[in-house]
């Protein structure tokens, strides 16, 4: 079972840096000024959706590779620059395949504990929170999908077999 799992998040990872790439292409469609339009979402605009998605990655994969960063401020922008943050998300994409390639069956087995962003001390098994990553990624991407379809500029398709249909497992 767990070599399914291994095989499982490998293809999420894959699959998490396709998605990504096809919703910067279309965001990259947009002024910068309807990027940062202010609109009924939870981090206020596409790129402060963006810019969460990023921070989100960045904290788990952190918490995963033992070099835990805060979980406070979780709507800070890490890049007003959107070519600055398309590049920065396709480094941390390289990162998060990195890490996934090299996931072993003893990490997914272990129990895994952290600091919540409310300072509290959680704990659980591994795979619960290697999936956690991912299903907060697409949360998200759907906000932007959903924000994109307030602007002129069409959501792409981000289903995984859309996105990983030519990709091999």
């Amino acid at each position: 079972m767990t070599s399914a799992l291994l095989r499982h998040y490998r293809m999420m990872a894959r699959y998490n840096a396709g998605a990504n790439r096809i919703l910067y292409e279309a965001c990259a469609k947009l002024s910068d000024a309807e990027r940062k339009r202010v609109r009924p979402a939870f981090f206020k605009s596409i790129h402060g959706t963006l810019n969460h998605i990023l921070l989100g990655d960045r904290i788990w994969l952190g918490r995963f590779e033992g070099h835990p960063m805060p979980s406070t401020n979780l709507d800070r922008i890490l890049y007003e620059d959107f070519s600055e943050l398309r590049a920065a998300r396709e480094a941390e994409d390289r990162l998060i395949e990195a890490f996934f390639a090299d996931l072993t069956e003893a990490f997914v087995g272990r129990r895994f504990q952290y600091v919540n962003n409310s300072g509290q001390h959680v704990e659980g098994e591994a795979q619960l929170y290697l999936a956690q990553m991912f299903n907060h990624q697409t949360h998200h991407r759907g906000q932007v999908h959903d924000q994109l379809c307030q602007t002129e500029v069409p959501p792409p398709p981000l289903d995984v077999q859309v996105v990983l249909r030519d990709v091999a497992f």
